[in-house]
């Protein structure tokens, strides 16, 4: 992965100063997986380059570290993109080579450090899986640059395969060095959505650290918070706090707006409606496949009907942030009582799924390979046979009103298949058929003339 930081401001070669590093000597910075080189490929008073190029050793990195991406594959350890993506450890290595920079010292030159100079940005590549370039530029352009970006093939030799997640990300704006250095350490990994070590309290403090001047007034601000800390609900919270985003009124700042309702998401009204159902099912014991990080399960334990709420997941990473969201360790001992959270693969039959009243599959089946459906089936409908299971699924003829999705692209890297409304049914239709169950339709979110709503939802009841 490679940085490239240039300046045209005169002298330009005060970036020298600026970065502590000298533009006639090559440096190196050991990482702890690898090595990180700093070197001026242009060095004159009209213009002046830094880069940081990063050499990521695959193996050390798998030695090293439990949770790497790449992770649903048995060589993902192995075989991923970790080296190649800045990431975070681009962020350690900015941290640990420009530290004096980031830091917002410069002994030789310290009038500089208070300058917005004008600044190029080169960083390749960037991964934006869950977002792509209106993310990218929804973290950037509030900060006041200016986004170029050059999204990249699959491959080159089999066009015909679309697009990649991967970017190389141009930069512009005139800003002060420290905080060009702080928006980097922070949005990098924000971007990536993943950490290649253990995220602790200790990454609140160095969030809030290197955002202090910045983070509180950006209006992605909980997003970026929740992708640095990578959905850990806790942490995220307590770095929320930490912003302190709550202004105290006063009389120089006129009266205070208040802001309108916010509207709810797309995955909000999908769980709110599932919930809905499985009220109006009469079930007291219920299963939810594929629970994730236990949005549902949190509005579950809302309704006093259900006294038994199981959770399962194929991701132990999953349903420890379950556990994270629902507070588990300090849940009062009545209300964990009606809880189970346990790992579970829907395509093998488990004995602890038998005789519950209701399960949901929400946005599960869609991570499927379509040829493990059938065991799916065989599981849940065949074996388990709840007697109501609700399904929902995105409706890809919906996918068109995405401007961020080329024609033929799927919502998520992860998905298998994405069904219209007649696939769906056709399923939903031969699956109640063959397991003797009755099914109705649904649509999720607001619907668009010929095309439905964006997500879609099966109910299946058992026949008496």
């Amino acid at each position: 992965m490679f940085l490239r930081i240039s300046t045209t401001h005169q002298p330009a070669t005060d970036l020298g100063y600026l970065m502590h590093k000298h533009p006639a000597r090559a440096q190196e910075v050991k990482l702890s997986h690898g090595k990180a080189h700093i070197f001026y490929p242009e060095a004159s008073e009209k213009r002046t380059s830094i880069c940081l190029l990063l050499d990521i050793d695959p193996i050390e990195m798998v030695r090293g570290v439990r949770k790497l991406s790449g992770k649903k594959f048995a060589l993902g350890h192995y075989v991923n993109d970790r080296p190649y993506v800045a990431s975070s450890f681009m962020s350690v290595a900015i941290a640990k080579s420009f530290s004096t920079a980031l830091n917002g010292t410069c002994t030789a030159k310290p009038e500089l450090v208070e300058q917005e100079l004008p600044f190029e940005i080169e960083v390749a590549v960037v991964s934006a899986a869950k977002g792509g370039e209106m993310l990218i530029r929804k973290l950037f352009e509030p900060l006041g640059y200016k986004v170029n970006l050059e999204r990249h093939v699959l491959d080159s030799k089999f066009e015909d395969w679309g697009k990649s997640k991967y970017y190389t990300l141009k930069l512009s704006n005139n800003v002060k060095t420290k905080d060009l250095l702080s928006h980097l350490y922070v949005l990098l990994p924000a971007l990536d959505f993943d950490k290649h070590y253990y995220i602790s309290r200790g990454e609140v403090d160095k969030l809030l650290d290197k955002g202090k001047d910045w983070l509180g007034k950006h209006p992605e601000r909980e997003q970026i918070v929740n992708r640095y800390l990578k959905n850990f609900r806790s942490l995220s919270r307590m770095a929320m706090e930490g912003l302190s985003l709550a202004e105290e009124p006063n009389e120089e700042k006129g009266p205070i707006e208040i802001d309108k309702p916010r509207r709810k998401t797309l995955h909000e009204l999908r769980l709110k409606r599932v919930c809905q159902e499985l009220v109006a099912s009469g079930a007291k014991r219920v299963l939810d496949l594929g629970c994730g990080e236990g949005k549902l399960i949190q509005l579950l334990l809302k309704q006093k009907q259900f006294t038994e709420i199981v959770g399962t997941d194929i991701s132990h990473t999953e349903l420890n942030r379950a556990k994270d969201r629902l507070h588990w360790e300090n849940m009062a001992p009545k209300m964990k009582e009606r809880i189970r959270l346990f790992q579970s693969a829907l395509t093998y039959r488990d004995k602890r799924l038998h005789g519950f009243d209701a399960a949901a599959l929400v946005e599960v089946i869609e991570h499927l390979e379509e040829d493990r459906l059938e065991a799916l089936e065989k599981v849940i409908f065949g074996i388990a046979r709840p007697k109501t299971v609700i399904v929902t699924t995105p409706n890809s003829e919906y996918n068109e009103m995405y401007e961020t999705l080329a024609a033929g692209d799927m919502r998520h890297t992860d998905h298998r298949f994405e069904w219209t409304r007649a696939e769906f049914a056709n399923w939903g239709d031969r699956l109640a058929s063959d397991k003797k169950y009755s099914v109705s339709y649904h649509p999720l979110g607001e619907e668009e003339e010929n095309i439905g709503a964006p997500s879609q939802m099966a109910v299946f009841v058992l026949e008496k």
